[in-house]
């Protein structure tokens, strides 16, 4: 299988969005493909995020999304790895490792000190994938959440 992962700009906004709008379901969120576009429009226009693409046949296939946090001990630029998915067809054959090392890159490229992320206690697949790709579970903090 031949693929490619590369950086997504505006103009890929359509193909970033429908995959977006399939990763809020996995996470059992109302489909709403426009909001979803508007969400990420702004993170474009205003450089919030940066967001990678695995590419196979000129089609989107599965995307990570990466926020710009600051750590107080380190003292540097860490990313915060918030959203990877790849559409339900194309699992299986090794994408989110590789845009997983693309983060990694991203890193060195950046000068960030490393990659922060959290998931769901049940989501199996990624609590397999994250040490496989040398991330260590963090069991001395707990995450809390405030909502307005």
């Amino acid at each position: 299988m031949k693929y490619n992962i590369r950086k997504a700009s505006l103009e890929d906004l359509d193909e970033t969005a429908e995959l977006f709008n399939l990763y809020r379901i996995f996470y059992r969120q109302e489909s709403n493909l426009e909001k979803g576009k508007e969400f990420l429009k702004e993170r474009f226009l205003h450089s919030e995020s940066e967001i990678f693409l695995a590419i196979i046949d000129n089609k989107a296939v599965g995307f990570v999304q990466l926020y710009k946090l600051f750590h107080y001990t380190k003292l540097q630029r860490q990313w915060l790895l918030s959203d990877l998915f790849i559409h339900p067809d194309f699992r299986g054959k090794g994408l989110s490792v590789q845009l997983i090392n693309r983060c990694k890159a991203w890193c060195d490229e950046t000068g960030a000190c490393g990659l922060m992320l959290e998931t769901e206690k049940t989501n199996a697949i990624g609590n397999r994938l994250y040490p496989k790709c040398g991330f260590e579970y963090d069991d001395l903090h707990n995450y809390y959440h405030w909502w307005k």
